[in-house]
């Protein structure tokens, strides 16, 4: 098979500009094609591309024009293939893009499995209602979630105890950890990364890039110290990429942010909510559109910690879907585009048919009546004086 002829999959792991790194699979079989290929082009080559044996081979990639034509793009964590690759410059061409599991789109991800969740139980302190905000984003999205507390040596066994039983009649069992000084990482969360797509995600500055340099060695990020005046973390990392892990699959360490939007159906919230689930289980609510505020029959009312919480958000919701259907009403002004890199950007829509080319016939016609006008006019011309004269 001719070097122009193969054809590998890989999966996207960056995007800068108009270029597509491109991990390939198989790295220990590729790398011996690439020894055989350089073994063709001479001695220098066959050296500096057997130092790639048993490594993972990345490639920067283009797209194909094709693609580019029929408005196919390219998302980080995208399975595609690549082609006319050239082995000694890693160099390569991105033909076709397979069918997406699920993805996000902000961050911009594709085929991602689960969420993982890091937040500081100290230095910054561990906020419940942003913690809560950060969770109900997790559900929405449908994937796994594990929730990560970071900075374990900085409170008490006491507190830990405190915050660990608190998050389990919110439903969820925290892992605990320190990232600086823990001797080895929980084996449950090694467990959990294991051969998937994750996307870390939590606010600035609870260590989330000090993780994944944890995980991926490497790697090596950058990392900030948390701000002394506002209390909370800056941001470190500018861009989506992914990392491939030594046990397999790969880790998203994605910008941090501090208040996550929450955007869906006043309906649909409540299932955002572990706790709401669970009664709902048990016994359902009288009326089947219940929003459990305070209709009859409803079996979600009560005493539960994140109550308040959920009614805070339900308002918040019902605004947003009010100010959609009055968008609605009115005529969109913006136009939703999305770029090459996967983000999304908004367009002023220009009004229909204002700024539109006017056509050949259009204009011949327009002309021709022009004409008949001006003839029109000139025998009415005629017309007055001879009437002067007084024929």
């Amino acid at each position: 098979m001719s070097s122009a002829a193969q054809r590998w999959l890989g999966t996207v792991v960056a995007i800068q500009a108009n270029y597509y790194s491109v991990q390939l699979d198989e790295s220990g079989a590729l790398s011996e094609v690439a020894r055989q290929q350089a073994e063709r082009l001479g001695e220098v080559a066959c050296e500096s591309v057997s130092e790639l044996a048993g490594e993972s081979l990345v490639f920067l990639c283009i797209r194909r024009s094709l693609l580019k034509k029929l408005g196919q793009q390219i998302m980080v964590g995208d399975r595609v293939t690549v082609e006319e690759l050239d082995w000694q410059g890693l160099r390569g061409a991105i033909s076709s893009v397979r069918p997406r599991g699920k993805f996000l789109d902000r961050p911009p991800i594709a085929n991602v499995e689960q969420i993982l969740l890091v937040f500081a139980l100290a230095e910054p302190a561990l906020d419940a209602n942003q913690l809560s905000r950060f969770l109900v984003k997790a559900e929405s999205t449908k994937l796994a979630t594990t929730l990560c507390l970071n900075k374990r040596d900085l409170i008490s066994e006491k507190q830990a105890d405190e915050w660990c039983d608190r998050l389990s009649n919110w439903g969820y069992k925290p892992l605990l950890v320190s990232i600086q000084s823990d001797t080895a990482l929980p084996a449950d969360l090694i467990a959990a990364l294991s051969e998937k797509i994750t996307v870390v995600a939590g606010p600035s500055g609870v260590g989330k890039s000090s993780l994944t340099n944890r995980l991926i060695p490497q790697q090596n990020l950058r990392v900030s110290a948390v701000s002394g005046k506002l209390g909370r973390g800056r941001h470190t990392t500018r861009h989506v990429e992914l990392f491939e892990l030594p046990e397999g699959g790969f880790l998203a360490d994605t910008p941090g942010f501090n208040q996550p939007d929450v955007v869906c159906t006043p309906k649909a919230l409540g299932e955002y909510f572990p706790e709401i689930r669970v009664r709902r289980a048990i016994a359902a609510c009288q009326f089947n559109n219940c929003l459990h505020r305070d209709e009859p029959g409803c079996v979600v009312r009560g005493d539960w910690e994140r109550y308040e919480h959920y009614l805070a958000l339900l308002e918040e919701v019902i605004v947003q879907q009010q100010q959609v259907l009055h968008q609605g009403e009115a005529e969109a002004t913006e136009k939703v585009k999305m770029l090459e890199d996967g983000k999304v950007l908004n367009e002023p829509r220009l009004e229909a048919k204002k700024y539109r080319r006017i056509s050949r016939k259009s204009r011949n016609q327009a002309f021709q009546e022009l004409c008949l006008d001006l003839s029109a006019v000139e025998d009415l011309e005629d017309l007055e004086d001879l009437e002067d004269l007084g024929l």
